[in-house]
């Protein structure tokens, strides 16, 4: 039963086939019955030998494959060159290194490569580009590039995520009859210049405020010292104090700013001096003695007795843990012990030594955690101020410990203290 159902569907695609091949020659034939006939009314040729070869003629128009019925998916008809051409503009586009799309002379999409299929879901061939990818300017650039000029515009889309794309619309080659109207459709992405764009847009501004603040301050005190507190001797002395205050608070954000551009600019470059961190550590907490001891806090350091090193920049390490301890001992409570831990085996993904920082103190709330490595973020504003913070010390560390391809992890919960860990590599 099942051979025979597969012999009758064998049948059947073979008959639709001949049908289809006599359909689509049905002038040609009807011409040559039409010159056959004429032939025989005239005794030019035996009536017999007339049916022959007119059926002869329908013999080969149903046995002999039309050039349309090749796969190379050109449209029926399609004459050998025209076959050859849609082949190369398939290559063309496959070989592009961006999303690229071809449209033909009605904006029907013909092809999309592989990159465009990954990126662009929704775009298909068969489909009209305006039904698709839903942008004014590039139907506008389309009809620009019909006139024989390419057109290069800027595409901003929001869903799924917010990317943004230089799109050039170009004819394939002018003046060919074969791909007239025929256009290429390339889409570089543009989303990572953007990005940093606006991250170079935000710095610039909050680096301009957190300038303009002490600056002010400044400001008014010499306003005030040359005016109404001009000959008190007590204001003035207090005064100068404040601008002490406010001067050191810029120096110590340009100092920020200036290390973390040297640093941005060797991110690529492992450093692989030899760093022995038990040592660090410890001469570290004792650079920040003084200021543990004007809160009550203690710094315990806990390092093996053997050697712990790995390969690093000695500078850039000691920036790291005293940016670290620095922020434990002012944002942990008063009378708080800041343990400080050296590890000489992560046990994590091949690293060689972990170094944590455990406070006790308020703690950070779950969702600004992931934020907290950002430039100029902060939890609150005015307490940073307080602190003399500058906003950038997160940010320092997070490309110190980068640059070194180590790892950096903050664990915090409100009202329980913070843990912050790096881990190295030798």
């Amino acid at each position: 039963m099942a051979e025979d159902a597969q012999r009758s569907a064998t049948g059947s695609t073979w008959f639709d086939t001949v049908k289809a091949r006599l359909y689509g020659r049905l002038l040609m034939l009807l011409a040559m019955g039409l010159v056959f006939m004429t032939l025989a009314g005239l005794n030019l040729i035996d009536p017999w030998l007339d049916i022959l070869a007119y059926a002869i003629v329908v013999g080969i128009a149903a046995l002999v494959p039309e050039t349309s019925e090749s796969t190379t998916g050109a449209a029926p008809g399609a004459s050998t060159t025209e076959l050859a051409f849609a082949d190369a503009v398939r290559h063309f586009a496959d070989a592009l290194p961006d999303p690229s799309i071809v449209i033909d002379r009605r904006s029907v999409i013909v092809h999309l490569n592989g990159h465009a299929a990954r990126h662009f879901p929704g775009v298909v061939a068969g489909s009209p580009i305006g039904f698709t990818m839903r942008f004014p300017q590039l139907l506008a650039a389309i009809e620009a590039a019909r006139l024989g000029a390419s057109q290069t515009i800027e595409l901003h889309q929001t869903v799924p995520t917010e990317t943004w794309y230089k799109a050039t619309v170009a004819p394939l080659a002018a003046g060919d009859p074969l791909n007239d109207g025929v256009l290429v459709i390339t889409l570089q992405s543009q989303t990572e210049e953007k990005r940093l764009e606006m991250l170079r847009t935000d710095f610039i501004a909050n680096a301009s405020h957190e300038l303009r603040t002490p600056l002010t301050s400044l400001v008014g005190f010499i306003d005030t010292l040359l005016g109404p507190a001009a000959n008190d001797k007590e204001a003035r002395e207090r005064f100068l104090g404040l601008m002490r205050g406010q001067a050191a608070r810029m120096a110590k954000l340009i100092e920020d700013l200036l290390s973390l551009s040297r640093i941005e600019m060797r991110q690529h470059m492992r450093p692989t001096a030899p760093v022995e961190l038990g040592a660090l550590l410890r001469e570290v907490a004792e650079g920040l003695h003084k200021l543990a001891e004007d809160t009550d806090t203690k710094l315990r350091v806990q390092a093996p007795d053997e050697p712990v090193t790995v390969s690093g920049d000695r500078d850039e390490l000691y920036e790291v843990f005293e940016n670290l301890i620095d922020n434990a001992i002012k944002y942990g409570a008063d009378g708080d012990t800041i343990d400080i831990t050296l590890s000489p085996e992560a046990g994590r993904r091949g690293f060689d030594a972990i170094v944590s920082v455990v406070d006790h103190g308020v703690g950070v709330a779950a969702e600004h955690v992931p934020r907290l490595t950002e430039r100029f973020y902060r939890v609150d504003a005015d307490s940073s101020r307080k602190k003399k913070g500058t906003g950038l010390g997160l940010a320092i560390v997070k490309h110190i410990v980068t640059r070194h391809h180590g790892v950096l992890t903050i664990k915090s919960q409100p009202g329980q203290g913070t843990r912050v860990d790096v881990l190295l590599r030798k």
